[in-house]
């Protein structure tokens, strides 16, 4: 029987726009008569933020906004658009809010004709999961645009600030005042007179016009402050705060609020600790330190450092670039400050970093994963002699807050201590006789990078590596399947696993269950293709160029690690804030409903990532 006319045209307009331009023609022409037709005025919502959702939206003319939680621009849609897949498709209510900026007439198809369009037509549905993988990048900009702060420069100076104004009234004596400074452990206070600022006194007018001027301490304090004090808004920028400090040439400004009242006092150490956060000026300081407690104190500004980049909106990978540079400068510190202890070595060496410092992406609560490759010509002496050097390498590097790997993956264990002939060997083995232990080892020391000592050793350990994995599929299987098996923590329903008991009860991991697997599953791709590449961002491009992976995958899997390790450093950056030791179990409380939609998706990625490395490697036949 034909068509109405108006059904026709409905027809005839689904029919010009994915994805149901590829339904086929009995399919298409049945779906008119089973949608509605609304009409939206400029400015109502299609779709509102939090709202359940039970249809299809489909633009039939006008246009629409999609906005998130934090009223950024997500999508803008024009005729032919459709929104409200995501909320038919994970049955909660939305998270974005569709907006029309012009009057829209909008078809609705029904949830249960959306839920077996998408059953019975694959294209159909893979149409929808891209849109869900679009809007999944849309979630690591918006996540960055929505935690920058401020540059360094630019941060309001009342932030430097650490505790309330500490004051004295005019009246007090000098005695009294150094009292008040010594109690209160400040090198500086204000004077207060009917609560109003009339002076300051300083740790330096103590010693300059009491002390060395033989002023009476029973004097009134405000004989020797200086009146009518230098003061700043506490909301001016700490870079105007130090120009006047530095024009007027004083150590201590008062900041006061908008009623003129004191609002605390900023010092040049408070400035200067801006600049100590500059990792630059971080990994410098480390070089220059004399002995491994100068080393442990500089690198104790890391967790400071990582925190402010965070602020200023830098990716996790540039902030794994720099805690790793960081920590390379500890590690060459404390290995020179060894030889200078030791004399030189016997023969040439190169120390290693393993593990995700080898990749260049490493995060707060690291422990240490390193190696040695010794010159072949060394003897019994010479390798004792590097035995003694490791280990005290290694106890420095406690020192300065780095734990001993619980695995023992360490150059102060032999078996992470060999000479080049040796490293050869070993691999090879691995590779030929691929046992649990060896799948387990491999995953560390092929993410292998020199730290110190002669760079030729590791790349000629490097070149048998890249040689002998390409041609060895039973290892690479093993390798394949230990990818696989660390499990996104998403339940059978899209929700997220959270750990059931033990310190981090309620929290979810993010590292095991997303970034782990990310890492590796990019290493075996690389390991396949004889990719030289260290880092996971860099190997997955390679298997795309090598057509190992799929575009749509490849570009999927670098968006997902970035946004699962920008949470990371954000929970960690926060723990450190706190006073707290950084992990990696994020407290969903923490998580705003847009960013928990996105982790699930993230999540969702990495199992469909694992389960095509699994049939790419034919992991169900390995035992």
């Amino acid at each position: 029987m034909p068509l109405d006319v108006e059904l026709a045209e409905v027809r005839d307009f689904l029919a010009a726009h994915e994805p149901f331009a590829g339904l086929p023609p009995r399919v298409l022409a049945g779906l008119p008569a089973r949608m509605s037709l609304e009409y939206v005025r400029r400015g109502r919502e299609l779709v509102a933020r939090g709202q359940e959702n039970h249809h299809l939206h489909v633009l039939r003319s006008g246009a629409a906004d999609v906005r998130d939680a934090e009223g950024t621009l997500v999508d803008r849609g024009e005729p032919g658009s459709s929104f409200g897949s995501i909320t038919l498709t994970q049955g909660t209510p939305s998270t974005f809010s569709v907006t029309a900026i012009e009057d829209c007439l909008v078809l609705l198809l029904p949830e249960d004709d959306f839920h077996a369009l998408c059953r019975e037509h694959p294209a159909f549905d893979a149409f929808f999961d891209a849109q869900r993988r679009h809007r999944m990048r849309g979630a690591v900009a918006g996540l960055h645009v929505s935690a920058s702060g401020h540059a360094i420069l630019t941060t309001p100076v009342h932030e430097l600030v650490a505790r309330d104004v500490v004051s004295v009234p005019a009246t007090a004596s000098i005695r009294e005042a150094a009292a008040t400074m010594t109690a209160e452990r400040v090198s500086s206070l204000v004077v207060l007179d009917a609560g109003r600022l009339v002076g300051i006194l300083t740790d330096r007018d103590l010693r300059s016009r009491v002390l060395a001027a033989g002023t009476d301490p029973g004097s009134a304090v405000a004989d020797v402050m200086t009146p009518h004090p230098v003061t700043a808004p506490a909301e001016s920028l700490a870079f105007e705060a130090l120009l006047t400090m530095t024009s007027r040439h004083i150590h201590h400004l008062p900041l006061v609020d908008a009623a003129g009242r004191p609002a605390g006092v900023v010092t040049t150490t408070d400035l200067l600790r801006l600049e100590e956060a500059n990792p630059v000026y971080l990994a410098g300081d480390v070089a220059r330190q004399p002995d491994v407690e100068g080393v442990a104190r500089a690198a104790s500004r890391l967790p400071r450092v990582v925190e402010g980049l965070v602020g200023q909106d830098a990716s996790a990978e540039d902030i794994g670039r720099v805690v790793t540079a960081v920590g390379d400068a500890v590690e060459r510190r404390l290995i020179a400050l060894v030889e200078e202890e030791m004399g030189p070595a016997p023969v040439p060496y190169c120390w290693l970093a393993l593990g995700s410092r080898g990749r260049l992406e490493q995060a707060l609560a690291s422990d240490q994963d390193t190696a040695l490759v010794i010159d072949d010509a060394v003897d019994d002496a010479g390798l004792a002699w590097f035995a003694t050097f490791a280990e005290r390498v290694t106890e420095a590097l406690v020192r300065c807050g780095l734990p001993r790997c619980s695995g023992g993956v360490m150059a102060s264990n032999p078996r992470w201590r060999r000479t080049l002939r040796g490293w050869r060997r070993e691999l090879s083995s691995w590779v030929t006789t691929p046992t649990p232990e060896a799948v387990l080892h491999s995953s560390i020391v092929f993410d292998l990078r020199p730290v110190h000592g002669d760079a030729s050793l590791h790349a000629r350990l490097q070149q048998h590596v890249l040689a002998v994995t390409p041609s060895a599929p039973t290892f690479l299987a093993h390798l394949a399947r230990q990818a696989t098996e660390h499990e996104p923590p998403l339940g059978f329903f899209r929700g997220l696993v959270l750990e059931k008991a033990g310190e981090h009860r309620d929290r979810l991991e993010v590292k095991r269950g997303g970034i782990l697997p990310v890492v590796e599953l990019a290493r075996v791709h690389a390991l396949a293709t004889g990719s030289p590449a260290l880092t996971t961002r860099a190997r997955l491009e390679d298997a795309r160029l090598a057509g190992a992976l799929a575009d749509d995958l490849a570009d999927d899997l670098r968006d997902a690690f970035e946004f699962l390790g920008y949470v990371r450093l954000r929970h960690q950056s926060a723990q450190v804030r706190d006073g707290r030791p950084p992990d990696d179990f994020v407290d969903p409380g923490t998580l705003s409903s847009f960013e928990k939609r996105h982790l699930r998706e993230a999540f969702a990625i990495v199992r469909s990532a694992q389960q095509a490395l699994g049939r790419r490697h034919h992991t169900r036949y390995v035992s």
